[in-house]
């Protein structure tokens, strides 16, 4: 997608041809800046401070972060090392996992010599696997949005997200967002209710930068004010992503979720979950099995801002002395999932539902 009109990945090999780098997403909106990663320890800290964060992008940095790993020590012991490190670093989100299952997978029975060569095939191929994956992922959601608008006469459609699901969270499109980029570059007339979500600002930082760079219509609203819009029939569909979906189509997702979902069901507006297959994790039954990761209090007691002046200062906001819980993600039952929008089409939100588009975990019970 693009930031002042040029055309930018959230993930890409410098010009050397071995490093990464990376936009540095805990210093957006406020100030655009590239990192580099040259070893694994950087990959594992641009993943464990959210420099970059999204269940997809953070696989494709685990993918290189291995790459990286893999220039210093490429024998068996080296990689699983590496491998382990950096699994540890993210506990909720399936995709990081899967990333280095894959490139382990194509290390497997491969002479050391060609181990660094073939690490970074992989990786490529991974990230241009996940472009694709969330393009599809956006002409499916696209036909969703199109009918709305049809039945609007051509009225505006109005989407809330919550958190960021952008290409900011992926290597370029995004998933809740990718149906609505392409609605947007299709003609359609769509607004987007960004959700502030907080503790880190995800949508309000991210999405809303994304989506204005882009051209596309939003509004930012605090947290809790995606029901009010709900009840005054100001939201014709929730989009939304996951870190990780179990599989009887429980979804996991960023903290806040879980309410916006309930909202949703209690004012029958249509509420879909965007997801790309290596998203579902189908050694989990249900979503109440899957770790939740608790982040530190300082997140919900301090803020960032700019002032005036355009420096960017940490400010606290809470009562001197007073503790914090930090729960990361939140778990929405089946029940309350309209869909869930894969690469493959739309499912239910059921393990029938995602059997029948991924027959080959049929066998899983």
């Amino acid at each position: 997608m693009k930031i002042d009109g040029k055309h930018y990945r959230t993930i890409w090999l410098a010009e050397d041809g071995w490093s990464v780098e990376i936009i540095d997403q805990t210093r957006l909106p406020h100030e655009f800046v590239i990192a580099r990663l040259e070893t694994t320890e950087d990959a594992a800290h641009a993943i464990k401070s959210m420099q970059v964060r999204g269940a997809p992008l953070i696989g494709a940095t685990a993918a290189y972060g291995l790459c990286l790993a893999i220039r210093k020590d490429p024998s068996d012991d080296g990689i699983e090392s590496a491998a382990e490190f950096l699994a540890a670093q993210r506990p909720t989100a399936i995709n990081l996992r899967w990333a280095l299952d894959e490139m382990r997978a194509a290390l497997r029975n491969i002479p050391y010599e060609a181990r660094i060569k073939t690490a970074y095939e992989r990786a490529a191929r991974l990230c241009e696997e996940d472009v694709e994956t969330n393009r599809e992922i956006g002409e499916r959601g696209l036909g969703l949005i199109r009918d709305v608008w049809e039945q609007n006469e051509g009225c505006r459609v109005n989407i809330l997200t919550h958190c960021n699901a952008g290409w900011l969270a992926c290597v370029d499109w995004g998933t809740a967002t990718s149906p609505i980029y392409q609605a947007h570059d299709s003609g359609i007339d769509v607004h987007v209710w960004v959700d502030e979500t907080r503790p880190r600002n995800q949508g309000a930082a991210l999405t809303a930068y994304e989506l204005g760079a882009h051209g596309v219509p939003h509004t930012i609203i605090v947290d809790n004010a995606g029901g009010h819009l709900m009840q005054h029939g100001q939201v014709d569909l929730c989009f939304v992503g996951t870190d990780r979906t179990a599989a009887n189509g429980d979804v996991c997702n960023k903290i806040g979720t879980y309410l916006k979902a309930l909202a949703a069901h209690d004012n029958n507006v249509p509420f879909y979950v965007t997801l790309p297959f290596s998203t579902i994790d189908w050694s989990v039954d249900n979503g109440f099995d899957i770790p939740i990761e608790e982040r530190g209090q300082e997140e919900v007691l301090e803020m960032r801002g700019r002032l005036d002046d355009g420096s960017v200062h940490d400010f606290c906001i809470a009562s001197p002395g007073s503790p914090a819980g930090n729960y990361a993600f939140d778990v929405t039952p089946a029940r309350l999932v309209t869909g869930l929008v894969t690469e493959r089409g739309i499912a239910e939100a059921s393990v029938e539902g995602l059997q029948k588009l991924y027959p080959e975990h049929a066998a899983h019970e």
